[in-house]
């Protein structure tokens, strides 16, 4: 009896961006399929003065690399996912060039106490042309902000998903990534069709 071949899953890297806090670091834990490589270190008093704390003055730690996560998905295609998670404060946004390089889409999370502080990241993957959707992380006790709202605040195109998630929940972030894969592909294949004319 032949083995039959399994087939290949393709690969894809993907980022998580946003603002300081937003929640990438705790997304890519949720849904990793590997324990993540994570580069938190205890925020020191001497950070405060250059992290701004306003609206999440509980958080003790900070991404100071990347983040790093691998999970595998088979809607809308077979695929493994590896996940980059970007540090969120401005002093690291020099890094996002290099973490950009190769990647086929990004999540930019958001907190609606703090919108404008992920407005950066929108901004960065809309000049690279990299296909980007708006994940809102709903965390506990906050005002949910209309969708609508929250698009008129990033002010992208009609066509980007934006969509609310539950950084901590593996499935509600497996929704996310399913919707930038799809976005991902469809933009993908216009873009064929538009060589092809």
């Amino acid at each position: 009896m032949t083995a039959v071949p399994q087939p290949t899953r393709a690969t894809a890297k993907l980022l998580f961006s946003g603002g300081f806090g937003v929640g990438k670091t705790t997304a890519i834990g949720a849904i990793s399929d590997i324990p993540p490589l994570r580069t938190e270190e205890v925020l020191t008093a001497q950070s405060t003065s250059v992290d701004s704390l306003d609206g999440i003055e509980g958080k003790t730690t900070t991404t100071v690399a990347f983040d790093f996560g691998r999970v595998g998905l088979d809607d809308p295609v077979p695929v493994e996912l590896y996940l980059f998670g970007t540090p969120g404060q401005p002093r690291f946004w020099g890094f996002w060039n290099e973490l950009a390089e190769g990647a086929r889409g990004a999540v930019v999370l958001a907190d609606t106490r703090r919108l404008e502080s992920s407005f950066p990241a929108a901004d960065f993957f809309e000049q690279r042309g990299l296909p980007f959707v708006i994940a809102v992380n709903v965390f506990p006790g906050t005002r949910r902000r209309p969708l609508a709202e929250v698009r008129e605040a990033f002010d992208v195109d009609t066509n980007v998903p934006v969509m609310f998630c539950d950084a901590r929940d593996a499935d509600s972030v497996a929704g996310v990534l399913i919707t930038l894969v799809r976005y991902a592909v469809t933009l993908q294949s216009a873009d064929s069709a538009l060589l092809d004319a």
